[in-house]
């Protein structure tokens, strides 16, 4: 269903940009043709001969040789700067190795690199869950107690207490949302001003390249010379550092809401009016990814359950009246964040970890965040030797 949902999209947002984009490309390609033919009579020029002289532009624009004088692209700072867009997998193209040893090193850099940065993405995603959780449940308790709930309750979880909340995934993804929004918008404010950009531009800059999709068509500190360029180029690479960071944690959280939706979906489908011949509640209770209906449960609230590492596991629900939890994802990211961490603290200290632990040994456990999940996929699907 996934996969039928992106080739919709993908449909749907090839249809649109073709209306928007291509009456637009045919005009600056008919422009193209009768600017090419008043130049090449009126200097009296062969065609080919200007069509090769053209070409050898476009090779030479590929080294970083342009019109307007800019920086140059591979001393030090250039380089820097290339290397920060090759290992955050933005990769704007505007700066591109020409040598067979600089593509030959770019291999095996961006693959330490790129996973290095993965990396850190999933620890600041993990972190930064783990704080927003905290807030908000706090914010919670705080709510609790102006309505006359009592604060040993909440300690003790008696009564309506709050030992199995968890923060609901809409408020943070509003959060994410509402701080990506002003990263972006304090970005492009900077961009408008320094770059001469409009504000639209620089809007759009900042999503192409927060979401790593770096088109290439508008790229920051390219000019020769600014004003305060030592302050500007750490400004721009924290702007970037920030917005990468921001846009990443939103988007792993859009992930989930839409895997519950496409849940939600085949739960559908498999209500008894649509499917008569459904079977019992008790098998589809232990099915991986199934929504029960209201009358199947044993708890209060209605909720979307995520792949969880122990599916048997129904007491987290949340009883906060949210629609869909993330313990999954929370508990995903600090089990094994406190794995990893115990294998390198025994690594450190020169004690090895037994054979016969109970964490899988196949080669497979281990990781953080998204790696930890999908680390934790493979570990149920080999076979131990």
């Amino acid at each position: 269903m996934l996969a039928l949902f992106i080739i919709i999209y993908l449909l749907c947002g090839a249809a649109v940009f073709s209306e928007l984009e291509h009456p637009m490309e045919k005009q600056a390609k008919d422009r193209w043709a009768q600017r090419f033919e008043h130049f090449t009579h009126k200097h009296n020029l062969s065609k080919k001969e200007l069509e090769n002289f053209l070409r050898h532009y476009e090779e030479a624009n590929v080294a970083g040789i342009r019109v307007d004088t800019t920086r140059p692209r591979w001393d030090f700072t250039g380089a820097f700067y290339f290397v920060g867009t090759v290992v955050s997998t933005i990769g704007f193209g505007m700066t591109t190795p020409a040598t067979v040893g600089g593509k030959i090193f770019l291999i095996f850099y961006g693959l330490i690199g790129c996973a290095a940065t993965i990396l850190f993405f999933n620890l600041f995603l993990e972190r930064l869950i783990t704080i927003l959780a905290f807030v908000l449940k706090s914010c919670h308790e705080r709510q609790r107690r102006r309505r006359g709930v009592l604060p040993h309750s909440l300690e003790t979880g008696a009564g309506p207490g709050l030992a199995g909340w968890k923060p609901s995934v809409y408020y943070v993804m509003l959060i994410l949302g509402l701080g990506a929004v002003l990263v972006s918008c304090g970005a492009s404010a900077m961009y408008s001003s320094v770059e001469g950009w409009s504000y639209a531009d620089s809007l759009y800059f900042c999503f192409v390249a927060f979401s790593t999709i770096g088109f290439g068509d508008l790229v920051s500190g390219q000019r020769d010379q600014y004003e305060s360029q030592g302050l500007y180029q750490l400004g721009n690479f924290l702007c970037i550092l920030t917005g990468v960071c921001c846009i990443y944690s939103l988007f792993n959280v859009i992930s989930i809401v839409i895997k519950q939706v496409l849940n939600w979906i085949l739960a559908q489908m498999a209500h008894p009016c649509c499917c008569p011949r459904r079977p019992t509640g008790g098998t589809l209770r232990h099915r991986r990814n199934v929504v029960m209906p209201g009358h199947f449960r044993t708890h209060r609230d209605a909720s979307i359950d995520t792949d969880a590492i122990n599916e048997s596991e129904t007491d987290g629900r949340r009883v906060s009246g949210e629609m869909i939890s993330m313990k999954d994802f929370l508990a995903a990211n600090k089990v094994n964040l406190a794995i990893m961490q115990k294998q390198l603290s025994e690594t450190a200290n020169g004690h090895p970890r037994p054979s016969g632990s109970n964490t899988r040994q196949n080669g497979f456990s281990g990781g953080v965040g998204a790696l930890g999940i999908m680390n934790n996929r493979l570990a149920e699907t080999s076979v131990d030797r």
